[in-house]
């Protein structure tokens, strides 16, 4: 089986078709870079993609990208093979991360040198495949859990966008077509399909330590509390008074 199955997928495809609409996301010509990490989200997000490339009015072009981090674990073989057999085209980019997490003596807090590393090889790789969009898989949840995250820790109201422009104009804008899907969502449907055994995360036990992991299981908390938690946050995150913010009555009359 070559395509998506499940209960969930026509629900799916609306919402992430939403998303594109609503913010913007694809435009007619964008050559779009996918981050493909080998879990369920980003192998979902490139399947729709690929449905939205054959169906959708505007005409755009594709290409996977996955960033091996060099792990005995980590199986980019796997993912390779998934894409081969679909004919999609991937790229793999690689970092010996254990040596430089070493170097640097960062073995117990390696995800912001990951993460760092981990965008600036796929802003290389998409200026090198000449792609002005870079696609990620991050979905409703994660929203939910980045503004948790920036709130409490003082960082500001705000998340990761559906779509943000780089300060640099060499980078490629990124899109987050799942913005509007829960995992909910996309972990049935996961569980409906076979996707390519990559592997897991050397520190998957660490991050379930992490703030992440903690603010989204604090969303399913909300959501026993107040069922309709979610459609509520993303209205929410569309409606700001910045009258009703603490924030200097100079900014707030520029409005």
């Amino acid at each position: 089986m070559l395509e998506l199955k499940g209960k969930n997928i026509d629900r799916i495809r609306k919402l992430t078709g939403e998303a594109i609409g609503r913010f913007g996301l694809i435009s007619d010509g964008d050559r779009i870079l996918v981050g493909v990490s080998g879990g369920k989200d980003s192998i979902i997000l490139l399947h729709l993609l690929h449905y939205f490339q054959k169906t959708a009015p505007v005409k755009f072009r594709i290409a996977a990208a996955t960033f091996d981090p060099g792990y005995p674990e980590f199986n980019t073989a796997a993912i390779e093979n998934y894409c081969r057999e679909r004919n999609w085209e991937h790229h793999t980019v690689k970092l010996p991360m254990e040596q430089l997490l070493n170097s640097k003596s960062l073995e117990n807090s390696p995800c912001g040198l990951c993460s760092r590393l981990r965008r600036g090889k796929l802003y290389g790789m998409a200026d090198e495949l000449k792609c002005n969009k870079l696609a990620l898989g991050q979905h409703l949840d994660d929203l939910i859990a980045s503004f948790f995250m920036s709130l409490c820790r003082g960082q500001g109201i705000r998340t990761m966008a559906p779509i943000a422009y780089p300060q640099d104009p060499k980078h490629p804008v990124i899109i987050r077509p799942l913005a509007l899907v829960p995992e909910e969502l996309l972990s049935e449907t996961a569980a409906e399909n076979t996707f390519p055994d990559s592997g897991i995360c050397r520190y998957k036990e660490l991050l379930k330590s992490g703030d992440r992991e903690y603010f989204r299981n604090l969303s399913d908390q909300l959501t026993a509390r107040i069922p309709d938690f979610r459609s509520n946050f993303i209205h929410s995150l569309g409606h700001i008074e910045p009258e009703h913010l603490m924030i200097t009555p100079a900014l707030t009359k520029k409005r």
